[in-house]
């Protein structure tokens, strides 16, 4: 558990160099202001879009394999990503930050690896709280990078940045190696027992998890991508926002030393619903105005709110499938996440342009509310069941 901890801390750590500055260095190299964050969507899309293929290899040849080849596409990621900024070319730069969402992926996976390792499921939740606490570490380490190193090359803003995001994922490698975890599970042993990914998938059960989920870091990344590009529209300076975006990566991981504790104490959804709810306080504190205050206090409750909403939905998402179905279910489960969160980010930039900082906040409460309705339907339906029994 120690290793996966520090793998969490060291791979956590590239999301924030990439959302902080992928916008900026957008505005930098395109032409175009409402391309300006593609170089995060695509990252997002990059991380979409490698889940199903990380889930298949870590079935094949086990976690471990996948989560070495994730980190050494986490070295070339950066490389690459620091080359387009070095050449001013806005294509190379979003294709590095393209190859770092293989390795968002298996980062990704690290907590139900963690779930994986623990025999009681009573402690799952418990177990991925406690993985996510490498977070806690990465917040502080990659807002700290960006500031050390973003004037590294004065020739080349935020380049050193990138080329720091190579090194922490170099340093992931021998981490990695050292993992043990249970091997592949054999196709023989889950054809008997595994059902229909699509009847699972209709499940009520996996449409309030996989909802939850969805809304909680789909919300979560949109506001945290238009953030700094926000901030540093109203004047504030690309320090304060990376020191915003610190803050927030900190607010999301810190809880993670309690979430466990109060998920067994007051129950999955109860806690989730508590996170949807924080982040719609997010929203609402956002449009009471523009000041450091309010850009930090909204990213600190959204981060507060993520981290009770995305751990809470993981928790529920472990009671829908056996495990001769866990590697699917994760997948699938993942590859909605985080497909939505890059169709999402794709639209940040232009709506950002269009409607600007309020306009988003405001777009994102009936959302929340949705899937509030669900998760209050589902109790309902749970109590109803069990007074019927």
């Amino acid at each position: 558990m120690g290793l996966l901890v520090a793998a969490q801390s060291l791979g956590g750590a590239s999301p924030p160099i990439i959302i902080s500055l992928g916008g900026l260095v957008g505005q930098q190299l395109s032409s175009n202001p409402t391309a300006s964050t593609l170089p995060v969507s695509i990252y997002q899309l990059g991380l979409a879009l490698s889940t199903l293929p990380a889930a298949w290899m870590m079935n094949r040849m086990g976690r471990r394999a996948a989560y070495v080849l994730g980190a050494l596409l986490g070295v070339i990621s950066g490389l690459v990503a620091a080359q387009g900024i070095a050449q001013s070319n806005f294509v190379i730069f979003c294709l590095g930050t393209a190859l770092a969402g293989f390795y968002a992926a298996c980062v990704q996976s690290y907590r139900f690896a963690a779930s994986d390792l623990v025999g009681d499921p009573g402690e799952q939740a418990k177990a991925i709280s406690r993985v996510m606490i490498g977070g806690l570490i990465a917040a502080i380490i990659g807002p700290q990078v960006v500031i050390w190193t973003r004037d590294l090359q004065p020739a080349t803003p935020f380049a050193g940045s990138f080329y720091s995001q190579a090194v922490l994922a170099l340093l992931a490698l021998p981490l990695l190696m050292s993992l043990r975890l249970p091997p592949p599970q054999a196709k023989t042993q889950a054809a008997g027992q595994a059902r229909p990914l699509a009847q699972i998938a209709r499940t009520p059960q996996f449409i309030v998890a996989c909802a939850a989920g969805v809304v909680s870091y789909g919300l979560m990344a949109f506001l945290m991508t238009a953030a700094p590009m926000a901030m540093v529209g109203c004047g504030h300076s690309v320090g304060e926002a990376a020191m915003g975006i610190q803050w927030h990566v900190l607010a999301m991981f810190a809880p993670s030393f309690v979430t466990g504790r109060l998920i067994a104490r007051f129950g999955k959804r109860q806690i989730t619903a508590l996170g949807l709810v924080l982040i719609g306080l997010a929203g609402a504190l956002a449009l009471m105005g523009l000041d450091i205050f309010h850009f930090w206090g909204a990213l600190i409750l959204l981060g507060v709110g993520w981290n009770f909403g995305f751990i809470g939905a993981t928790a529920m998402l472990t009671e829908c499938y056996r495990p001769a179905e866990r590697a699917k279910v994760q997948a699938l489960n993942d590859f909605l996440v985080f497909g939505t969160v890059a169709v999402a980010s794709f639209g940040s930039g232009q709506l950002l342009h269009s409607a600007g900082w309020n306009g988003i906040n405001i777009g994102m409460l009936p959302l929340v509310a949705v899937v509030l309705v669900l998760l209050g339907i589902r109790r309902f339906q749970t109590v109803k069941a069990n007074a019927a029994g």
